[in-house]
């Protein structure tokens, strides 16, 4: 996931047990931005113990059990509403995933070239998408083509970045064009480039009357 250059530095700073007033003076942000960036970061019990003696101030104990009391109860409820989240989407129909796919389309999919052309970074957006394309329209991986788009820098990579996205989407590496290589300076940072993957584009050959049709589709869910 890319980041910004003080986000990536707070987070490494966290990771090496320095207090949020420490990172903040650092980094040059407030203590609320490097709470939120650094919440998910569990220190050590020897990394807490150093914090907790480091502080002179009164209430050094307090305020660290508070915030991991805050924190066990933020990730407690996080998970009490993804599960609910899940259970009210529950098993998709068809028509659910005929639905969602318009709307993915209509999100992220080309509406000004003749084809049908789907495009994303992320990998289960990907999977849906094809899903979509094999179980509402029936469409063949065969009359499916695909290329990568992901930034000069990771040339060296880029068998590897095809081969992953043929694994997400099932689509064989024979059916995959040139890669797309962004002559540009990067405006995003990643925590970890080797887990950059650019984006993926799907086409489906041949595809000008599902274009059309497409276009038909989404002009129907403005009108539901």
């Amino acid at each position: 996931m890319a980041k910004s250059v003080e986000k990536l530095e707070a987070r490494r700073l966290r990771r090496m047990g320095e207090s949020i007033l420490t990172i903040a003076r650092k980094v040059g942000v407030s203590k609320g931005t490097v709470s939120l960036w650094c919440g998910d970061i569990i220190l050590t019990k020897g990394q807490r113990e150093r914090l907790i003696q480091n502080d002179r101030r009164g209430g050094a104990v307090g305020r660290a059990m508070a915030a991991i009391s805050i924190r066990n109860e933020r990730m407690g409820r996080l998970a009490e509403y993804m599960d609910k989240g899940k259970r009210l989407v529950n098993h998709m129909s068809k028509r659910d995933i005929f639905i969602a796919g318009i709307a993915l389309y209509w999100a992220e999919g080309n509406k000004k070239n003749r084809r049908l052309i789907f495009t994303n970074s992320d990998p289960k957006m990907i999977q849906i998408w094809m899903r979509w394309l094999k179980e509402c329209l029936n469409i063949s991986v065969n009359d499916i083509s695909c290329n990568v788009g992901i930034n000069q820098l990771h040339e060296y990579r880029v068998g590897k970045v095809e081969k992953y996205w043929s694994n997400i989407s099932g689509v064989p590496l024979e059916n995959f064009r040139k890669v797309s290589l962004k002559m540009v300076k990067p405006s995003k940072v990643y925590e970890n480039p080797e887990e950059h993957f650019g984006t993926m584009n799907v086409r489906v050959k041949r595809s000008t009357n599902l274009n059309y049709l497409m276009l038909g589709l989404i002009e129907g869910l403005t009108r539901t």
